[in-house]
């Protein structure tokens, strides 16, 4: 396994400073946000490649990235694929497709699938594959419905990134042991970060309100030291992208994400 730190972390903090942070702490390599506002921006090819080539020059190369990609004809699908593809990049993951009820599940899903499949198709010709995430609001958020979605792509075009964390603090949740179960033939990325429920006020009508919040790999509700062993036990040798939430000081999220992956190691190197 190898451990990714992902650049939304730091929002718009420049690639040197990204590259220099993950080599200190120990990171293996890079998970790429490519989205407007932050430094590598899908309108921007020049963007993408310096930040690509800063990172393939660093300690932590870029092993996966990120997008917003839906539909081939609103995204400039084929100019980032293809700039990952050029820095060897194996993984893209894709945007999402959201949940409407007024739309109803199955227009939705439709919908979704013709795009994936034109998606797939620019994908295939980069050789590249690309990831769909388990995420609250989407048609997408559990395995089952992760596996609905990709039903009809190739697994080795269309992979999935099961994200523990999101279906326990978002909607999607399901037994974690299904979930891996279901879309094993497709892992290719693990989202590692962690939260969980408590309890607040009521409503008028008596009814008791709930909150969630994200918390640090090791204290939230999602049982990372089963997961990782499983994905230990069962050979998995794909990323885990360290995708935490933190809205505190620089100084705070560094050490925070430092104190995640310290778990982390250590809970796969018990097995050794």
């Amino acid at each position: 396994m190898k451990t990714a730190l992902f650049t939304k972390l730091f929002a718009d903090r420049s690639s040197e400073v990204v590259a220099d942070t993950a080599a200190e702490l120990g990171f293996d390599g890079i998970d790429l946000l490519i989205r407007e506002g932050f430094p590598a921006t899908p309108a921007d090819a020049a963007s993408i490649e310096s930040s690509l080539r800063r990172f393939a020059q660093s300690p932590t190369p870029v092993l996966t990235a990120t997008t917003d990609m839906t539909d081939v004809d609103r995204y400039p699908v084929d100019r980032v694929l293809g700039a990952c593809a050029e820095a060897g990049i194996p993984t893209v993951r894709v945007g999402y497709w959201y949940y409407d009820a007024t739309e109803r599940y199955a227009a939705v899903l439709e919908r979704a699938r013709r795009e994936l499949a034109a998606l797939a198709e620019v994908a295939s010709r980069r050789g590249i594959t690309l990831l769909v995430q388990l995420h609250g609001g989407t048609i997408h958020s559990s395995g089952a419905l992760a596996a609905a979605l990709t039903a009809d792509t190739d697994p080795g075009v269309v992979g999935t990134y099961i994200d523990p964390g999101n279906q326990s603090v978002q909607d999607g949740r399901e037994d974690w042991r299904l979930t891996f179960d279901l879309l094993g033939e497709r892992l290719r990325c693990v989202g590692v970060k962690n939260g969980g429920w408590s309890a607040g006020g009521l409503r008028e009508s008596g009814q008791r309100v709930w909150g969630s919040d994200w918390l640090g790999v090791a204290d939230g509700a999602v049982a990372w030291d089963d997961i990782l062993r499983h994905l230990r036990e069962r050979g998995y040798g794909g990323v885990l992208s360290f995708h935490g939430h933190y809205d505190l000081p620089f100084g705070q999220v560094v050490d925070q994400t430092r104190t995640d992956l310290g778990f982390v190691r250590r809970i796969i190197e018990e097995g050794r």
